[in-house]
């Protein structure tokens, strides 16, 4: 079994208004906590980079299920959105809903497109980050496939 570390150094330059900034990688980014929580806004935050992790890694998954079913592609685009529940100064992330169009290439037929529908869904569940998420906030695909 091979086991994949990852690692993060953090600098924070104040208190809970203030900001910071982070490295992981090719990750680098200013962080603070969003003006709409009443943060100063600067960069990039945890509700952020948490819907891109979540995002990335479902898109990820589901380009490579659908190269692996060998139906053809013709674009894959993703729209996702996040809901963060504030009540009495606690903040919980409520649920991730990924939107994919996967537009199949002419030649595909009704049952490819079936599949990708299908797929669409497999995805969610075989994603890495969405098996983290599981149990804590609510994930859902809303998915529409077309052919050109």
């Amino acid at each position: 079994m091979a086991k994949h570390p990852f690692q993060l150094e953090a600098v924070w330059n104040g208190g809970r208004n203030s900001d910071g900034h982070i490295e992981a990688g090719n990750l680098k980014s200013s962080i603070s906590i969003p003006r709409e929580m009443g943060g100063p806004g600067v960069g990039t935050n945890p509700d952020e980079m948490l819907l891109g992790a979540a995002a990335t890694c479902y898109v990820i998954t589901l380009a490579a299920m659908l190269e692996r079913a060998d139906i053809g592609v013709e674009s894959l685009t993703l729209h996702s959105d996040a809901v963060v529940d504030v009540t009495n100064n606690i903040f919980t992330y409520e649920s991730i809903t990924h939107k994919p169009v996967i537009t199949l290439k002419a030649e595909s037929t009704p049952l490819q497109v079936e599949k990708a529908h299908r797929l669409a869904h497999k995805a969610e569940e075989s994603c890495m980050i969405s098996r983290a998420l599981a149990g804590n906030v609510k994930l859902a695909t809303e998915e529409t496939v077309r052919v050109v």
